[in-house]
Order: C-alpha cells, then structure tokens, then sequence
C-alpha cells in the first residue's frame, strides 16, 4: 500500500478573481516608457498609474471610491464629491480630460506611495528630480503641477524610489548615474550618498527593520549594504544572465531574487545573508523575456511573480521545509499585462478572506483589479489569515533613524477593519545646512580648501563678467569712430577731386594766351586758390560739407 503524502497549508487552496469591467478603471493611457517598473502604486485611498503626456512626464491619481453603484464619485470644481450616472457599460471609464500630476520636464519612470500618509506620493523621472507631492482626499479636480519638495541630487535619470519601511519621511531614490541617495522629506535635505555600484542598480528593497539595504546592480552583484553610510557588508553574485535581477528581503531575514540563466532562462533563488553565494534553493521556470517583478506579503510569507509581458501570475510560499519555496497555483489571463500595483494588507476586505489585491494594467488602458481569496465557509474574522500586519504610524521619526535606532514596525489588527489615521499635511521645513552643499557628486565630504575655492572662483566670474560688460562698451564706441573715421574720408575724396578740376581749368585758360605776366598770375592765382579752398573745406564740419 503506497501513502501520498500532501503538504499541509491554508493558502493551498488560494484563487484569483477578476471583478467586474464597470468595477475596474478604463481608458487610460499607461506608460510606453521601456523602463522597467511596474507603473503602478496603491494604498487604501488612491491608484496611481503614470501615463504617456505631451511636454513631459505625468502619472494619474485615481480614488478608489471613484467607481460606485449609484455611478462615478468625482469632485466638481468646489472640491465637493457628487456622483455622476452613467451606465454600466461606461461605469470606471476614465475621461481623456481627466486631470494629472504633471510637474516633470521628462517621463515619469516609478512612483512609490508614503507607507504612513496615504495621499503623499514620491515620483522620480527622467529629468533627473524627485518630487514629493500631497493628493487632496477627493482627489485631483485640476492637473497638479506644483509638488511640495523638489529633491534634486542626481545627474541622470531616477529610475527607482523607494520609501523606509519604518522611519517617516525616509525616501531612497537611485538613478542611471549608479548613486543611492537617501533623503529626509521632511527638510528636503540629502542625509546620504552610496557609491558602491558600477553599473546601473536594477532594484532596492530595505529590509523588515530598516537597517539594512539589499540592492541589485547590472555588474550581475547582489549586495547587503548599510544605508547609512554606504558600508558593503556583504557582495555576491545573483544570476549569470545579463538581464535585469530583483530581489527583495523577507520577513525572517532571508532573500529572494529574480533573475536570467547564462541560457536566458528565468529563474528565481532564495538565499541567506552571510552565504549571498551560495543560494538555499535556485529553480528555472521558463525561457519568457520578461523581467520579474517579486511581490511579498509578510503575513502570510507569500511571493508572486509578475512578469512584464506575461499573462500569468505565479504564486508560492516560502516555509523552513524542503525546498522551502514551494509552488502554489498560476493564475492564468488572456492578455499580457504591462504593469501591475499591489495593495497593502490593510486595504484588503477582510469578510470576504481576501489576502491580496492586484491592479493589473494591460496594454489596452484597462486597469484589471484582481482578488486572491483564502476559500473559508465562516464569516467570521479569520485570526490565522490576518495576523497583525505593518499600519500606517511610523516606529522611529527621521532623525532618530539617521541617529542609529532600529525598531520594527508598529502592527496593528484588521479584525475590525482598517480606520486610518488622521494626518496632517506634509510641510517641509528647510534646515541651513545641507549634505548638497557640503558633498560632490562622487559622495565626498568638500574640503575647507575646496569650499575657498569655490568661493574664489564666484568672485572670478563677477570680475570676467564686469570685464564683459566693459568690452561691450569699448566694442560700441569703437564702431562708432570707425564710422565717423569714414564719413571724414569720403569728404576727404571729395575735396580732393575738386581741387584736380579746379587745377585742369586754370591750366587751360593758362594756353589760351596773355602776356607771361598775366600767365605767372594765372598760375600762382590757382594754387593760392586751392590752398584756400583746402583750408576752408578742412575747417568746415562734414555735415556741412
């Protein structure tokens, strides 16, 4: 008698469910941008999309209440929300007016919402800034253009930002120029550079505390790395391929990554600090091009892949049993997705035992919402489905992060649902001294040296540029005589050719005839003349000449 053994887990059984097209968000047009990110963010309040826009970049901040039975939940023009009917066929159809935060000279690469304020959102883009913006409750009535702080640092394109888990107003960006920067948004200030990458960085994750930084880079590295003064603890390499890699930390300590064989085939590994060479557990999946997107939820210690371009969404959990990653199920869809949000475990309906909620753009502007439930006959609140999970209230404010505290984030329950917390609008207050003005781009602290001469060399330019100023005037004036000096010249021509007649007369009238007296006269006469004449022409100003 043989015995087929079956794994015991409650999340065996998780399905996927696509809700209503009048229930999702249409016609929108998502991002062409090749950059690979998912271009897409959600809490509980909003969906940010980023969108193609004319003379620069911009994303679309959608409110998740905007789609209702009553019909469309909008603001009119005195920030008051009405509904608007419409029928079902065109209920979450979004209007090609529909207003946006366009604040960006250059597309809009990624888009990452404050874990602890639902309407503060950071963008970054290809004109090298970040921007931190605050999104009215009701949503966006006119296109935004204005952020609440412009965090400029970077010489190349910021391609990824990524908010603290723990500390408020932490912000890590990094750009195609290979530098990390970590801000506090709350002063607008840079706390710190990290170059400790050669090539452009693929993915940044911060690990369950927010002490440690786990970053991928296209050198085919994978390192742990001190966000706070750029300490490399730990390198190694991830995958042999030379395709885009992620990884991300998990809730115990371990990381999972995401990645190309030498054979272009994907594969994905789990690993543990202090052995980043050595992977627990490394699996091939397919041969598909696309990059994968690893998704992780702590609660239940799920992680989905997402592939850019794929039609399938890929889930497995992670346990201390052999082979530790096991596969669960793949959620199949007809269409390719080009993008894709995943909500946070306190925007989930927790009566329905929904763990997980995806927004899932296609090519074709539709914005999919796709639910994954935990199969349950109760009713009731299901304890073991929803532990307590990460709220929205920071555990360590920005200074006392940057000081070296630590400390988990602060949970709290879903059994009576998620009740955010009231907060206040986000203010930035500027502080005299910033890391801009005291470090270079290569991340060195300036010299007192370097700082004399940069002050030196200010007073140069004031001096070249009076100097500048004085040519110009020297450069008029001397047009001016120049011209002068031609009008005297054509006078000059002038006299000189009366004189020549005025000598071809006197000579002819000289061999007429008369006596030689009479002819000595004539011909000292005409000399006396001319002389005079030269004479009174010289004195005479050209204009009356």
């Amino acid at each position: 008698m043989s015995f087929r053994l079956v794994r015991q887990s409650k999340f065996r059984h998780v399905y996927g469910t696509c809700l209503k097209r009048e229930q999702c968000f249409d016609n929108i047009r998502v991002s062409k941008s090749s950059w690979d990110s998912t271009f897409c963010a959600v809490n509980p309040k909003f969906c940010a999309i980023i969108v193609e826009s004319g003379g620069g970049g911009a994303f679309i901040v959608l409110p998740l209440n905007k789609v209702n039975k009553d019909g469309i939940l909008e603001p009119d023009r005195k920030g008051s929300l009405t509904y608007v009917s419409k029928k079902a066929s065109q209920a979450g159809r979004i209007p090609p007016d529909h207003p946006l935060v366009g604040g960006h000279k250059g597309p809009v690469l990624d888009i990452a919402w404050d874990p602890f304020n639902d309407n503060v959102i950071a963008s970054g883009s290809e004109d090298c800034v970040v921007k931190v913006w605050q999104i009215p409750d009701y949503g966006l009535v006119t296109t935004m253009t204005e952020s609440v702080v412009d965090l400029v640092y970077h010489q190349r394109r910021v391609g990824m930002v990524v908010w603290h888990p723990t500390a408020n107003n932490i912000l890590l960006s990094a750009g195609s120029d290979n530098i990390v920067v970590i801000w506090n948004v709350g002063c607008g200030e840079a706390l710190s550079t990290i170059d400790a990458h050669p090539d452009i960085i693929y993915s940044c994750c911060f690990n369950w505390d927010g002490s440690l930084l786990l970053t991928t880079c296209k050198d085919k590295k994978i390192r742990i790395i001190n966000p706070r003064d750029g300490e490399v603890f730990e390198e190694a390499t991830s995958h042999e391929g030379s395709k885009a890699t992620r990884a991300i930390f998990l809730r115990n300590g371990l990381v999972f990554t995401t990645g190309f064989s030498k054979r272009s085939e994907r594969q994905y590994s789990l690993r543990a600090p202090g052995h980043l060479d050595d992977p627990i557990t490394m699996v091939e999946l397919d041969s598909s091009n696309g990059v994968m997107f690893p998704m992780y939820d702590p609660d239940t210690n799920l992680v989905y892949l997402c592939g850019k371009g794929d039609s399938v969404i890929r889930y497995f959990e992670i346990t201390p049993e052999v082979p530790f990653v096991h596969y669960i199920n793949t959620f199949q869809l007809p269409d390719p997705q080009r993008g894709i949000g995943m909500m946070p475990k306190r925007g989930v309906d927790v009566t329905t035992c929904e763990i997980t909620r995806f927004y899932r753009l296609n090519n074709s502007g539709f914005c999919q919402i796709i639910t994954m439930t935990v199969p349950r006959k109760s009713e009731l609140f299901q304890e073991d489905l929803y532990p307590d999970t990460p709220g929205d209230i920071p555990a360590v404010t920005a200074e006392e992060w940057w000081e070296g505290q630590n400390k988990d984030p602060i949970l709290m329950s879903l059994k009576d649902g998620y009740q955010a917390t009231q907060k206040s609008e986000l203010k930035v207050t500027k502080k005299k001294t910033n890391i801009l003005d005291k470090m270079p781009p290569t991340g060195k602290v300036k010299s007192e040296e370097d700082g004399k001469a940069t002050a030196i060399s200010s007073e140069a330019l004031e001096k070249v540029t009076e100097v500048s100023k004085v040519n110009d005037d020297l450069r008029k004036r001397i047009d001016e005589l120049q011209t002068e000096m031609k009008k005297f010249k054509a006078v000059f021509l002038k006299q000189e050719n009366r004189i020549r007649t005025l000598e071809n007369k006197v000579s002819e009238m000289s061999g007429s005839g008369g006596t030689n007296a009479s002819t000595q006269q004539q011909q000292q006469a005409p000399s006396t003349l001319t002389a005079n004449t030269v004479n009174n022409n010289c004195d005479m100003a050209p204009d009356e000449v």
